[in-house]
């Protein structure tokens, strides 16, 4: 890690109540209302959501892999996505190890699952503090992430080498990586965020329904198109 290493730890988290009923399929005022709003209560004294981020630059590219600060990536999708960028963000949001007990000392499967997605929520809230604190910081007028895992294309073994680039990174914030390449607290996010000119998302190549973190639609033809 050559970059000065950003650690975002009073991240706010208030949920937007009316998007979580939607999301829960709960009316307003109703019995679940009433439990959920407990629930949620809970959670947002709880919950501490961080981030931690660092500036790292791309040594040498080629068709399906790209080197960043001496740690090679194996992905068509990353390198062509990388092309134009020189410095790139990796990257690692959580929820915090408080949250991640809280929810699983939920023994009711209903009330297991509404704090799963409540610490869904606070997952991307995080997320949006630190892509805004990237942009305050860098100045980049157009941004795009990508993850291990969150396409074929890019799997999830690659998480060795994200963490290999993280460094002490992930300490810092209390993850670990499995020997299954999952991130524990499993509540955490990671990737690598860079400036772009085109706008990507990885849900674009993604077919997959009922995404709850799907950020744009699924481009059928865009592999073939651009990756090719």
């Amino acid at each position: 890690m050559n970059g000065e290493m950003i650690l975002l730890e009073k991240i706010v988290f208030t949920a937007n109540s009316d998007r979580l009923r939607r999301k829960l399929r709960i009316n307003a005022g109703s019995s679940s209302d009433k439990e959920l709003e407990s629930i949620l209560s809970e959670a947002e004294k709880i919950i501490r959501p961080s981030a931690v981020y660092f500036p790292a630059y791309i040594e040498k590219r080629e068709e399906d892999c790209v080197v960043i600060d001496k740690v090679l990536f194996h992905s068509r999708v990353l390198a062509v996505n990388l092309k134009q960028a020189y410095r790139v963000f990796p990257y690692l949001v959580i929820c915090g190890q408080e949250a991640e007990d809280w929810h699983r000392a939920m023994k009711d499967m209903l009330y297991h699952y509404w704090a799963d997605t409540i610490l869904q929520m606070a997952l991307h809230v995080a997320l949006r503090a630190m892509e805004m604190d990237i942009q305050t910081r860098y100045s980049y007028p157009n941004m795009a992430s990508m993850s291990p895992g969150r396409l074929s294309h890019w799997p999830i073994e690659e998480q060795g080498a994200l963490f290999a680039l993280l460094g002490e990174a992930p300490s810092r914030v209390g993850v670990r990586l499995l020997e299954s390449f999952l991130m524990t607290p499993t509540k955490t996010l990671s990737g690598i965020r860079y400036p772009t000119e085109e706008s990507f998302e990885s849900c674009q190549l993604c077919p997959r329904d009922n995404c709850f973190g799907r950020k744009a639609p699924y481009v059928p033809d865009l592999f073939v198109r651009k990756y090719t």
